[in-house]
């Protein structure tokens, strides 16, 4: 990896986690090929890969349950770029956008980059519905551990304490 070709804005690289869900088009398969196409982005590198985990819908019952995950990675890009990598990759698995909460063959998000507090027109960090969401959480322990502060939020064991709603369950 050449720090000076990449299209960011840290030499260093950063922790950022990454939320995955599918449920239509064979979730399984388009969950697991999104992990692996994590660590081809420019200046980023694939730490770990929670196990899959399955979930009701989240908004709209009225749809096949979700398949998740989470992704620990390091990059070098900045929040924007990374961002743009993964609704690029969204978009190369069919993903059309219909309405919030819709069905999907691939959701990808940054849930936390680093410590970074960030909140503008197309990206809030950390994302600011994890702590509803037990299908974002289980996974996310799979890979970081329970102390992991998130900003301005505590730490993911905490918030899958207080996490409503129902559980997502490993397969």
């Amino acid at each position: 990896m050449n720090p000076a070709s990449l299209p960011a804005r840290h030499l260093t690289p950063v922790t950022a986690y990454i939320g995955v869900g599918s449920n239509l088009a064979d979730p399984v398969h388009q969950v697991t090929s999104a992990l692996d196409s994590l660590g081809s982005f420019p200046g980023t590198r694939l730490i770990a890969r929670s196990h899959l985990y399955r979930s009701p819908p989240f908004g709209h019952p009225d749809q096949p349950d979700f398949i998740n995950a989470v992704a620990h990675i390091e990059t070098a890009l900045d929040p924007e770029t990374l961002l743009s990598e993964l609704l690029r990759l969204e978009q190369a698995h069919g993903r059309v956008r219909l309405f919030a909460n819709g069905p999907r063959t691939l959701d990808l998000d940054i849930l936390m980059y680093g410590t970074e507090c960030l909140q503008n027109a197309h990206l809030t960090l950390p994302h600011p519905r994890l702590a509803q969401r037990s299908f974002v959480l289980l996974p996310w322990l799979d890979v970081a551990p329970e102390t992991l502060v998130i900003p301005g939020q505590g730490t993911i064991a905490r918030l899958l304490s207080n996490c409503p709603g129902p559980m997502a369950l490993p397969l």
